[in-house]
């Protein structure tokens, strides 16, 4: 947005939600005191807009500099003093070359959290966080390692930063645990924490050691198996079943029944890791069957091909997929996602 004052002056306001400040503004602001010197216009912070004022000309040069250094923040960087002034003489002397997409076909979705920044690798994960914006409740199927619960988790943190929701909650299914706890040591909550443990490992790698345990201790961020969800109501919450193959029938709707007010909810599984028992039907294949069409629900599906982990990895997912319909039963065990995707 460009305002023109009486003065002749120009006023240029740049959104910067989600945006490490310190990263792109330096410390004590001394990257934008760079600049203000560079081009003569004045420029302060004011809520989620950094707003720039002077002479027409030397407020859009500014612009485009902190356009690009934007970039460098979303991508991980931290604009240094000698990397701006050759961005500011890139932009005085039109050889900025703008940055090209990773695709023709895809844009970049820049997701911040308090630690790093994550962004779409592929067209699949643009998909994936592209319905996870539009709709209420996504359900994302597809192959270990094509990144479905991590992207949901980064999609939960960057609502809760940007207050669009006050709470996440976490869930899976513990089927392992239902079956094989009785000689683990500690109570109920550290006999189903390794089941958790990829939920806890997500959360880790995008906040910082102390907001992740101040957001766990007050409750704003809860990691559950999914029986401890069953009688509440889910208000203003970003909702998360992960592992949903192994979530039965009954468990499947209790969760999707759950979401309260300005709530949303992402439902990851693979349907090739099945760990119910036999005479158990799983909860997600059955959720695909009946809730597809219903306006506000998307479905994304995955391919090996979105496998963003070693390059075996595919080759590995596709030889399996090859062979699973004559050696193992639909419901059989065949492990389950043992680390966090991504």
């Amino acid at each position: 947005m460009v305002k023109t004052t009486d003065r002749g002056q120009t006023t240029r306001r740049i959104p910067v939600e989600g945006i490490d400040m310190l990263s792109l503004l330096g410390s004590n602001d001394q990257n934008l005191r760079l600049l203000e010197t560079m081009f003569g216009c004045e420029a302060f912070l004011r809520g989620s807009e950094l707003i720039v004022v002077g002479e027409e000309p030397a407020v859009l040069d500014m612009e485009k500099v902190l356009l690009r250094m934007i970039q460098l923040v979303q991508t991980g960087g931290i604009p240094q003093a000698r990397e701006i002034g050759e961005i500011a003489r890139g932009v005085r002397e039109g050889t900025l070359i703008e940055e090209e997409e990773e695709s023709d076909k895809w844009p970049r979705i820049y997701l911040t959290g308090l630690k790093k920044v994550v962004k779409a690798r592929g067209p699949g994960q643009h998909r994936y966080l592209r319905k996870i914006m539009e709709n209420d409740i996504v359900v994302g199927i597809g192959p270990a390692g094509t990144g479905k619960t991590y992207l949901a988790v980064a999609a939960a943190i960057d609502a809760l930063n940007k207050k669009r929701v006050k709470r996440i909650v976490l869930a899976r299914p513990a089927v392992e645990a239902g079956e094989r706890l009785g000689f683990l040591p500690g109570d109920m909550q550290e006999k189903v924490d390794p089941y958790l443990r990829p939920l806890y490992d997500a959360l880790d790698d995008m906040l910082a050691s102390e907001a992740l345990n101040r957001h766990l201790a007050n409750g704003t961020i809860e990691i559950a198996p999914i029986a401890y969800m069953r009688g509440r109501t889910l208000h203003e919450a970003f909702v998360i079943l992960d592992e949903a193959q192994n979530a039965s029938r009954m468990q499947m709707k209790m969760f999707l029944t759950r979401m309260g007010v300005n709530s949303r909810a992402v439902i990851t599984g693979d349907k090739t890791q099945i760990d119910l028992p036999n005479s158990q039907l799983s909860g997600l294949l059955q959720a695909e069957e009946i809730l597809k069409g219903i306006d506000g629900i998307a479905f994304v599906y995955f391919t090996e091909s979105d496998v963003m982990r070693h390059h075996l990895v595919q080759r590995i997912i596709r030889a399996y997929y090859e062979t699973q319909d004559t050696e193992q039963p639909q419901n059989g065990p065949a492990g389950t996602e043992a680390e966090s995707e991504r």
